[in-house]
């Protein structure tokens, strides 16, 4: 293991805690606490495939790798490739998420994953991949405890290899970096910049129960009431919501 890992501004107890809960609920709470636009950046821009939606989310860091399964020239142009990029896997502290750019799309033809390419990287501390590629063996990858999202199945793996790693990547209309947070499920993923992971947990479970004791209560308590209490009790509820944010987030908070 890499002894100069950077720091992280979460522990394994935060991540684990932010696993319970779902994208969205996670895309909520972070953008009250990022500069970045919260209509187009750092989620996936495509629709993707959760092929393993009963694992729920994942959550982990990145590590980047870029394949081109039609091109046989990458086999002999590297040929040490496989060693130097699990090294490079191996570097860096888990939980991981193997983020993959396939230069084929979107003719996609092969796929980087299979059950052994899955318990290899599992050994290696991935709990998962998003790749805007392929998957195959998707019983096996499950069975391995290894979730995928992916654009699509195929059936072989052609001949996928490791072209370039530890580099940004674009998948599904976003660019992602070796390093960077992701929560993902069936809904689709986002990524964390660094400077948005402090407040994170903290928001996001302030966002969370501020939903459930302001508007979520106030509409299911009225249930049977008659139209005009329905919608004064809703107005109530939304702006004691709102308030709520600004005190906690600032005039700059979404809602």
């Amino acid at each position: 293991m890499n002894d100069s890992l950077p720091e992280r501004a979460l522990t394994h107890a935060d991540l684990l805690q932010l696993k319970r809960l779902n994208t969205p609920t996670i895309y909520n709470g972070w953008e009250q606490v990022t500069r970045h636009d919260a209509a187009a950046d750092c989620f996936n821009r495509e629709e993707v495939r959760d092929f393993m939606p009963r694992m729920g989310p994942m959550v982990g860091y990145a590590v980047t790798v870029v394949i081109e399964p039609s091109k046989i020239e990458h086999r002999q142009a590297l040929p040490d490739a496989w060693g130097a990029y699990r090294r490079y896997v191996a570097s860096v502290g888990a939980p991981k998420i193997v983020v993959i750019q396939d230069i084929d799309r979107p003719a996609v033809i092969g796929s980087f994953w299979g059950e052994v390419n899955a318990n290899v990287h599992r050994a290696l501390g991935c709990v998962g991949t998003i790749t805007d590629g392929a998957i195959r063996d998707v019983d096996e990858i499950t069975n391995a405890g290894f979730k995928a999202i992916a654009r699509r199945l195929c059936v072989g793996h052609a001949h996928a290899w490791p072209v370039r790693w530890a580099c940004e990547v674009e998948v599904f209309g976003t660019p992602v970096r070796p390093g960077d947070l992701i929560h993902a499920d069936k809904h689709g993923f986002l990524v964390i910049p660094p400077e948005d992971q402090p407040r994170l947990l903290e928001a996001v479970r302030f966002m969370d129960a501020n939903e459930c004791n302001t508007i979520i209560s106030a509409a299911r308590e009225a249930a049977g009431a008659s139209t005009e209490d329905v919608l004064e009790r809703l107005d109530d509820a939304q702006g004691r919501f709102r308030k709520a944010v600004r005190e906690k987030f600032g005039e700059g908070g979404e809602w």
